[in-house]
């Protein structure tokens, strides 16, 4: 069986939902925006559809697949990507995203009202960064995007850390922190934890997306709790890839609170560094993984939390060093298969996911692929998925006791977090 490649095209355009005017387009990497006359056949098509009292979501082409949704009836957002033979729910669900980090980043009220298109054009222009990265997937280190749940990274320092963090959040008088690592969270208070499933995604996202500074004060509504009054995020640099973030109201500034960053977190300095050590793994390496185990993802669908790891893992010493996969190439791979499984064979928390297991007689719990390089196995127990790529030579009957072993190793283990 051949894998799914991510490697594709991928167009977004933004359009007024009543008069077709275009807002803005991305498009990943470093390909030319769609002309002018194939937006406006794709906003016509849309149209022509609402018209005739049909909601028209997705449509495939040869090699090709495309959406379409409207957000408060204010705006359409379209995207045309290749067709990577996945469910339409992730299709579905990368617009909300987008739609999301808008109302992140500007706010519900002027996303849902545009009074001038021309201020919003060029206003909106501060979810740039955002919207490129969930839109360039192939392109992040982690799976948060995909599985609505934020990526976590685990170790036996983060207990301490916790203590470290809560101290500062009380500090600074609120009750909403985090502390991240490459992008994924180490530890967060209880009350950063209640925010919903994509507010938390955007708001790991959001960091490692912004220009490198050592600390930030940057304005945002949360899309479910606030969307209309907007919060402060501050974030300061402790190491290079560790920051901490709070969110909080008018007070304090980002000033007074600069000033006791070093205070709080100075005797933190070799345990955060302990902690940075698990990046690219993700997880303490005194953890033992069946030798051909290349790379997995758990996802906790009630938490939620993901856990994914594509590197350093024991089963890249292969018998077939000429087969060896790389990080991307292994992320991608898990990538293509999470959206081969998820809204065919199980469900997740994306809308529109549970369409393709309920037609299903029986509720299916496992799955597997074979291909020529690598094969890859899922398995769901209870609130818990794990999707695993394995080395070509494992037996194919052996996967699943594997898989089972490992989903068990890593959910009883404290330090996972899981």
């Amino acid at each position: 069986m051949r894998t799914i490649c991510l490697q594709m095209a991928a167009y977004l355009v933004c359009l007024t939902a009543g008069g077709g005017v275009p807002l803005f387009s991305r498009t990943k990497g470093d390909l030319k925006p769609l002309p002018f006359p194939v937006i406006g056949s794709l906003n016509a098509v849309h149209m022509f559809a609402e018209n005739h009292k049909v909601d028209l979501q997705t449509t495939t082409t040869h090699g090709s697949k495309i959406a379409w949704r409207v957000y408060q009836d204010s705006i359409t957002l379209i995207v045309a990507t290749g067709d990577d033979c996945a469910a339409d729910c992730h299709l579905a669900h990368l617009l909300d995203n987008i739609y999301n980090a808008m109302v992140l980043m500007y706010g519900s009220e002027e996303v849902g009202n545009i009074k001038n298109v021309e201020r919003f054009k060029k206003e909106i222009k501060v979810c740039f960064n955002l919207v490129d990265a969930l839109l360039d997937q192939a392109c992040l280190p982690t799976f948060s995007d995909l599985t609505n749940a934020p990526d976590i990274i685990a170790g036996p320092e983060n207990s301490i850390l916790q203590n470290f963090l809560d101290a500062f959040a009380e500090a600074a008088g609120s009750p909403y922190g985090c502390l991240l690592v490459h992008g994924k969270i180490a530890v967060a208070t209880r009350k950063w934890w209640s925010f919903s499933p994509t507010e938390l995604v955007l708001l790991s996202l959001l960091v490692p997306s912004m220009p490198h500074c050592s600390s930030r004060d940057v304005p945002v509504f949360l899309p479910q709790l606030s969307p209309t009054v907007p919060h402060r995020l501050l974030t300061f640099q402790l190491l290079k890839h560790v920051e901490v973030c709070i969110l909080t109201g008018p007070t304090p500034s980002l000033t007074e609170l600069s000033q006791e960053v070093n205070r709080f977190w100075r005797a933190s300095h070799d345990t955060l560094k302990a902690v940075r050590n698990h990046h690219p793994r993700n997880y303490p390496p005194a953890l033992g993984l069946d030798n051909n185990i290349l790379g997995f993802v758990v996802v906790n669908t009630e938490s939620p939390r993901c856990l994914c790891s594509v590197d350093f893992l024991v089963g890249d010493r292969s018998k077939h060093p000429d087969k060896i996969l790389s990080p991307d190439r292994k992320r991608e791979i898990l990538r293509a298969f999470y959206k081969k499984v998820i809204g065919t064979y199980l469900s997740a928390n994306i809308e529109n996911s549970t369409k393709g297991p309920s037609e299903f007689p029986h509720q299916a719990t496992e799955t597997y692929v074979v291909c020529e390089s690598h094969k890859c196995y899922a398995l769901q127990e209870g609130q818990h998925q794990i999707f695993v790529i394995y080395d070509v030579s494992i037996p194919t009957f052996a996967m699943r006791s594997v898989t089972q072993k490992t989903l068990t190793t890593l959910v009883k283990d404290k330090v996972m977090q899981l």
